[in-house]
């Protein structure tokens, strides 16, 4: 039975490429579920807007599990578990799932700060992923589900939230989603130096957020900053670089927002 449930959870496939049919068909879902869940708003059908988020996290946490038990597992004539440290779930694509998941879980400005977040950090995690998969294909079937799953739900959600009003397209929605995000980076920080007091690294890959002082730079970009610029300094540049980046997110939504009042007014 362990044998069995091992070679399905390994299924293989060709490694889809950029722009190949299986890119194109995620893209062509992202706009789907998008078009739908906007619709299903607008025709009354969806009354819980965070309720949605709510069960988009949950699912994603879910794949996110399988994830981690596919990674941990494997089968050789008997079960055996090596824990992959480099895929601990607490990078920038992580995030999303865990607010979305405290969306329910808040209220007030600490909700609005996550709700922020999921409208301009995430959908631009969700966007770069989407727009360009570059490594994040592999040969597994559900690897890569998962993967497209996860990146999807961010646009999917992100768009949802500025269409039905949940979050404002307006410049001080970014301040929130930087609070956020500034916290997640400290918590990545705190983690990979843990990594290195527990023995963890540098015997296991441990870079969270790819911002670990003890790995060697390999974020595209930030890795020639982190090789010439003090530590502490690259972490604001790192804030700020994402900060400005989710920020154009925010600029193209208000501008869409923008337009659509322009044609109504005609």
């Amino acid at each position: 039975m362990a044998e069995f449930l091992c070679d399905i959870m390994h299924l293989k496939m060709t490694t889809p490429t950029w722009f190949g049919w299986y890119h194109i068909l995620w893209l062509l879902l992202t706009v789907g579920a998008t078009v739908l869940l906007c619709l299903l708003y607008k025709r009354g059908k969806i009354k819980n807007v965070k309720g949605v988020v709510f069960v988009t996290a949950v699912i994603v946490i879910a794949l996110e599990i399988y994830k981690q038990i596919q990674y941990s597992f494997s089968y050789d004539g008997a079960l055996e578990f090596d824990y992959q440290w480099y895929a601990f779930p607490f990078q920038f694509c992580s995030i999303p799932m865990y607010v979305g998941y405290l969306v329910s879980l808040t209220r007030g400005k600490v909700q609005s700060a996550f709700l922020s977040f999921l409208a301009t950090f995430a959908v631009f995690a969700g966007a770069c992923v989407m727009v360009y998969p570059g490594d994040v294909y592999t040969s597994s079937v559900w690897i890569n589900f998962q993967s497209m799953f996860c990146h999807a739900s961010m646009l999917v959600i992100g768009v949802f939230l500025y269409y039905t009003g949940t979050v404002k397209a307006e410049h001080k929605t970014i301040l929130g989603g930087m609070a956020v995000f500034s916290v997640a980076v400290l918590t990545a920080v705190v983690l990979n130096e843990l990594a290195v007091v527990v023995g963890i690294v540098p015997d296991e890959t441990f870079n969270m957020f790819f911002v670990s002082r003890h790995c060697d730079p390999s974020l595209p970009v930030y890795s020639s900053v982190q090789a010439v610029v003090p530590y502490p300094w690259c972490l604001l540049i790192y804030i700020a670089g994402f900060s400005l980046a989710s920020y154009i997110m925010l600029l193209i939504a208000m501008l869409v927002k923008r337009i659509t009042k322009k044609k109504k007014v005609a």
